[in-house]
């Protein structure tokens, strides 16, 4: 039964696992992927099979537990965990590489599988080794999805202490909360009381506190239930609380007094980075099918041509938007090289300094600032070498830019150009925010 309140709208219906059993089946025969091409094939099959009808879903806006289904039984939810618990033993430069490949054929669930992705390795960033060890076992054992109730603009939910003393209690209320409907497990964040110390916790997300008001209906990203969640008295045990210590009701210095914790955020920001590109790779893929096929050539140019394939301004078109995704390819692969590498040399230590903090998210933000033009220029720009029949309902090509467009709102293109220019005029690294 729906948990409701006077603010909750009725719970839309679900998509239908059973649709993907085949591909279950074909998964399971498989096993999961061993070496790193492996794994990017398996993404590849996964976004294959979102692509032809992604648009018709985007229209219905289901909840997508069909789709969650599917990136379940392709072991794709486990690309990054640790292999003794049954993960893949991915880093991130191949996580990076596994979202994009999933966008290309449906924005929506790359996302989905981005937040998871961050969310299920937060206790390597900001946990202890326990917690760690605790954490990745139970989410790789049962193959959980992992949502997330973190919206750094809104209020910050407040972390109390439980009544009978034993444990910790969060109340609050968060606009976005990305793939929680359909999760598992939800992540939570607050301050708590009379500190400016934040709490990071996973919580079982089926259980009376967590509200949804399955109010997400915006223009684009539509699977990806990123609807406004209640938080209402969801306690948890002091072990649970990511980096804090039961005995001193205080953050442990070794874990979350130094910069390591920080690269959570440029973490999550290369997330993001991958599935634009990835939405644009698709927009592009769709748009040259449709082109091959259905484009009609000019018939009143200087120089008609018998095909739309062979005129000059489609070809350049084409040309160039291949040319930026590529160069934002390349840009990405290097920021997921350097991050990943940050973390290899220095996950056990956690002893990066400010500065090898700084250089990586100025990486990032390379890549945000480049991925974020191109993802807007190409998934807008395709109706031209398209035509105008292209624009009919029933081929969704506007989806595409509508994914892009709602997500690069999230923070605004202009001041990480700002921050990239104190960098690179100044050598300025930005101080850690809740987006750099």
């Amino acid at each position: 039964m729906a948990i409701t309140n006077p603010t909750t709208n009725p719970t839309p219906p679900s998509s239908d696992p059973s649709v993907y059993q085949a591909n279950f089946n074909a998964f399971a025969a498989e096993g999961q992927p061993k070496t790193s091409t492996a794994w990017l094939d398996r993404a590849r099959k996964v976004s294959d099979i979102l692509a032809p009808d992604a648009a018709a879903r985007s229209k219905e806006q289901k909840i997508p537990r069909a789709e969650v289904a599917l990136l379940k039984n392709a072991g794709l939810l486990k690309a990054l965990g640790d292999i003794k618990y049954g993960g893949g033993g991915q880093s991130w430069e191949i996580g990076y590489k596994i979202i994009r490949e999933v966008a290309a054929g449906d924005g929506s669930i790359g996302m989905l599988l981005g937040y998871h992705l961050l969310w299920s390795t937060t206790a390597r960033i900001v946990g202890t080794k326990e917690q760690q060890e605790r954490t990745e076992k139970l989410i790789l054992e049962n193959n959980y999805f992992i949502g997330g109730a973190v919206n750094p603009r809104d209020n910050d939910s407040r972390v109390t202490q439980a009544p009978s003393g034993d444990g910790l209690v969060f109340n609050g209320f968060k606009n976005f909360n990305t793939g929680g409907v359909i999760s598992d497990l939800t992540v939570l964040e607050g301050v708590y009381e009379n500190t400016d110390g934040h709490i990071f916790a996973l919580v079982q997300t089926n259980q009376p506190g967590i509200i949804f008001s399955h109010n997400w209906n915006n223009i684009g990203l539509r699977l990806t239930e990123s609807g406004s969640v209640k938080i209402d008295n969801v306690p948890i045990p002091w072990e649970d609380a990511l980096g804090w210590s039961k005995e001193t009701k205080a953050p442990i210095p070794e874990v979350l007094g130094i910069q390591f914790p920080t690269l959570l955020l440029p973490t999550i920001q290369l997330v993001f980075v991958n599935f634009y590109i990835g939405i644009a790779q698709g927009a592009l893929r769709t748009a040259r099918l449709y082109t091959a096929t259905q484009t009609r050539p000019w018939p009143f140019a200087h120089d008609p041509k018998q095909s739309a394939a062979d005129e000059h301004y489609v070809l350049a078109r084409y040309g160039k938007f291949f040319a930026s995704l590529r160069a934002a390819d390349a840009l990405a692969d290097r920021a997921g090289q350097e991050l990943a590498a940050l973390y290899g040399d220095h996950g056990d230590k956690r002893d990066i300094t400010a500065r090898q903090r700084g250089e990586v998210a100025e990486w990032v933000v390379s890549v945000k600032i480049v991925a974020t033009h191109t993802a807007l220029d190409v998934t807008s720009g395709v109706f031209e070498v398209t035509g105008a029949r292209s624009t009919a309902e029933k081929y969704g090509l506007d989806r595409f830019w509508r994914d892009v467009r709602t997500h690069t709102l999230h923070d605004p293109v202009a001041y990480k150009e700002s921050e990239q220019g104190r960098f690179f005029l100044l050598d300025e690294i930005p101080s850690p925010t809740w987006y750099t």
